[in-house]
């Protein structure tokens, strides 16, 4: 009887230290960026550049963004990606609290796991500069 207590301990103890959606999502999201017409640089604030649009990379969940797009004859447009949580990272809370895993909320909470970078895609349309067609 004192085994099986003892198992069953570690079990809830491996729950409650696991972080569900550090696990389940990952720190990184995959965003796209895309522009009319194709063919942009975008180029972020957090270093990450894009020869020609369209492109996909994967970015920290956790980091809020601008994004600059440019391309010869037009003006430049800039995108903010906000860091959110929203239901993919709802899930994975309401994942760690319905197993008593805190200190899994505390690990996703600051890895950025229960967040997600929005808008994805990134899209925007590009104007002419001025003079040309």
């Amino acid at each position: 009887m004192n085994i099986v207590l003892r198992g069953l301990s570690a079990l809830v103890l491996c729950f409650g230290l696991t972080a569900c959606a550090t696990v389940t999502r990952g720190t990184k999201q995959e965003v796209t960026f895309e522009s009319t017409p194709p063919g942009a640089v975008a180029k972020t604030t957090t270093g990450y550049v894009c020869d020609s649009t369209p492109c996909t990379t994967k970015l920290a969940r956790k980091e809020a963004f601008d994004v600059t797009f440019t391309k010869d004859g037009f003006k430049p447009a800039t995108v903010s990606v906000q860091s959110r949580m929203q239901g993919g990272g709802t899930a994975g809370l309401v994942g760690n609290v319905l197993v008593g895993g805190f200190i899994g909320v505390g690990v996703d909470a600051t890895s950025g796991a229960l967040l997600d970078l929005t808008p994805n895609p990134v899209s925007v349309t590009l104007d002419p500069a001025d003079g040309s067609n």
